[in-house]
Order: structure tokens, then sequence, then C-alpha cells
């Protein structure tokens, strides 16, 4: 999944970058409010950390205009200041969620699982579709039970494609995903990764739709 870090105090940049990474998500960081600004409106992410002290353009500005522009991203805002009435503020302006600094790594990585669930429908750390499991705090696959060890694309892709499970997801949208934008990739990069997967599970996990993209099943029976 991939995630917009808006924040312009380098040390904490440096351990939330560390901090997702590890868990398998793309990060892309701005520094000023100005910046948060035109990236979060002209690129995609599945979730958005933005800092209420931002230089140039304050965080509660930049959220206000991403949510007159439609943008539907969910959004968890940091403050160093812990009056409820900036958190008022923040979650009437379009935030999901809060977090007050200082804070522990372990409550905003769960606070970031939490709303990408609850971005794509699912309420359970667990994504499954009866045969495949994916445990977001883990980052451990299962097939009909057994472990399977995957890289960590390979992750990234399976659990793009089981938070939106029952969706075809186009090429594209995949790609810009699950891919670092300053990473270079062929093309038929994407085709490489799902053959590999299917490989280590089978045909019937991971369906290609011609035209139209990939897609995991919502729910497959144990046969």
């Amino acid at each position: 999944m991939r995630i917009l870090v808006a924040e312009d105090e380098r040390a904490i940049v440096d351990d939330i970058r560390r901090s997702l990474e590890a868990q398998q998500y793309i990060v892309v960081t701005v520094f000023d409010g100005e910046e948060a600004l035109f990236v979060g409106e002209n690129e995609n992410f599945d979730l958005v950390i933005l800092d209420l002290g931002l230089p140039k353009l304050d965080g509660l500005t930049v959220l206000r205009r991403w949510r007159l522009a439609r943008r539907g991203m969910p959004v968890l805002i940091l403050t160093a200041r812990d009056d409820w009435r900036d958190k008022v503020d923040g979650m009437d302006s379009g935030a999901d969620d809060y977090l007050t600094k200082p804070f522990r790594m372990e409550e905003l990585l769960a606070r970031v699982r939490a709303l990408v669930r609850r971005s794509t429908g699912q309420s359970s750390p667990v994504l499954s579709n009866g045969v495949l499991e994916l445990d977001t705090r883990q980052r451990a696959v299962s097939f009909y039970g057994s472990p399977v060890q995957v890289t960590p694309l390979e992750y990234r892709l399976l659990a793009y494609l089981l938070h939106n499970a029952g969706t075809v997801m186009s090429q594209s949208q995949i790609t810009d995903s699950i891919y670092d934008q300053d990473v270079e990739h062929d093309s038929n990069a994407l085709e490489v990764v799902v053959a590999r997967l299917r490989r280590k599970l089978d045909n019937s996990v991971i369906e290609t739709r011609r035209g139209q993209g990939y897609v995991i099943p919502a729910e497959l029976s144990r046969s």
C-alpha cells in the first residue's frame, strides 16, 4: 500500500519511513504544506500521515483543500499540541484519526493498519478469502493453512489484491501501489510477479481479466 508522509521533522520522518517500509508499505515523503497539497492532489495514496504544524501551509489547511478537491484517502493527523480543540478541528476537517506527539511507533503502525482495513471494508488484521490468508501484523502468508514464503514485492501484491478482494484492479492501479516510483521496472514486471505467485499458490488464486487487470476472488472454497 502507498503512504504519503507529510512531516517537517526529519528525524521523525526517517523513523516513520523505516517502520513503514519494514511493514512492506511504499512511502513517499514531503516536508512542507505546499508540497503536501500538490502531491496529495495529483497522486494516489492509500493513506496519508499528515503533521498539522507544517511550514508554508499548515496541515489543517492542506486537509481542508484536499477534501474540497474530493480527495478521499484516509488521513491520520499528527500534532504536538495536546489540545482537544485541535483534534476536533482536525476531525471536522476530514481527518480519520489523530496521534499526539510523542508517540510509540507500534501505535502508529496499528492505527495505519486499522485505517487501511477500514478504507477497504475489512474488519480483521488477517485478510482471507477462505484458502489464502495474509496476516498484516506478522506479514505472513498461508495457503490452505500452510505457510508460504514470499518476497516483499509478492507480499505487497497479495496484500493489495486481498484488501480489494472481489474487485478487478487494473495494472496501473496495482503498479502505482506496489512499486516505489524511484525504482525502474520493466513493462512486464507485474506479469512476472503474478507468475511467481501462481507457482507458489495455484492459478485459481489470482485471476486475469483480459483488458481489465487482476483480481483475487472474495471467496474460494476449500476443496
